[in-house]
């Protein structure tokens, strides 16, 4: 696949750090990454042996896929997709990177997709409808990313939770970072909300 041969290109011939990678192919930092430790586990030197070309290439770093059939589009595992999803910095636009590179001639082009996605969890998903009052409840939770925050004096680099509350009826939020998870953050956290609130909610409800 060409944007293979042009990472591995711009990696161990030009010597490209990965986020001037990801800048030039457009392509992001995880995928990257992930092609590069491939790579490295196949041994890859620069430059390629003749007889390797894009085809070739792609079932060595995607091996049991058939990257020369244009015969049909490949359908995603949208529920393998949907559980990748959970995970911490994981985007459609990552998964439909690798999905490219294992597919190049046999791939949705993005928004394809993401409609396609779009609909199979419209298939998937029961729910039930919740009406909220104004001022019933109050959502509250940590987000997955965590807030790097370095110090000026000392160069030092440490990690900051990011707390979230969201007001049901209306999605009026507030959101903070700490330095921890912990019961007095936590509880310092729920005094600064429902001061920014200017009011305390009649239930306060943890997301799990």
């Amino acid at each position: 696949m060409r944007k293979i041969r042009e990472v591995l290109r711009l990696r161990l011939e030009a010597g490209l750090s990965i986020r001037q990678i990801s800048a030039s192919t457009k392509t992001s930092v995880g995928a990257i990454q992930k092609l590069l430790s491939r790579a490295n586990a196949l041994e890859i030197t620069w430059p390629l042996p003749e007889d390797v070309d894009d085809g070739r290439l792609a079932a060595m770093f995607y091996p049991g896929s058939d990257p020369t059939s244009s015969s049909r589009y490949q359908v995603p595992d949208w529920t393998t997709v949907y559980q990748e999803l959970k995970r911490k910095d994981v985007t459609k636009q990552l998964l439909w990177e690798e999905y490219t590179a294992r597919y190049p001639n046999r791939c949705y082009s993005y928004s394809q997709y993401c409609d396609r996605f779009r609909h199979w969890q419209k298939q998937q998903k029961r729910s039930m409808r919740q009406i909220h009052k104004a001022g019933e409840k109050c959502f509250v939770d940590y987000c997955g990313p965590t807030v790097p925050i370095i110090n000026p004096q000392t160069g030092e680099i440490r990690t900051a939770q990011v707390f979230v509350a969201v007001l049901g009826a209306s999605n009026y939020t507030y959101a903070e970072a700490t330095w921890s998870q912990g019961l007095q953050d936590w509880l310092l956290s729920h005094v600064r909300t429902f001061e920014f609130f200017c009011g305390i909610p009649e239930m306060v409800t943890p997301i799990t």
